[in-house]
């Protein structure tokens, strides 16, 4: 089984956050790259919305992803 494109230019794009010192969360929890971009793609009934935290000086801290579902 092949990964899709997407999938994969968003486990590159976090993975570089990551190896930053981003700190990355999946539902509250830390998560790596790779889970994080398999349930991005994957989820039927719901999207997960990044929310990017930032400390007092704007610099990316941690992107947290949560699931929002559709009505």
């Amino acid at each position: 089984m092949h990964k899709e494109d997407d999938e994969i230019k968003l486990e590159e794009h976090l993975r570089k956050m990551h190896n930053k010192g981003v700190n990355l969360y999946l539902e509250d929890r830390p998560a790596s790259p790779e889970e994080i971009a398999r349930k991005f793609f994957v989820s039927e009934d719901a999207v997960y919305m990044p929310d990017f935290v930032t400390d007092t000086d704007g610099k990316l801290r941690e992107v947290r992803y949560d699931k929002v579902k559709y009505r």
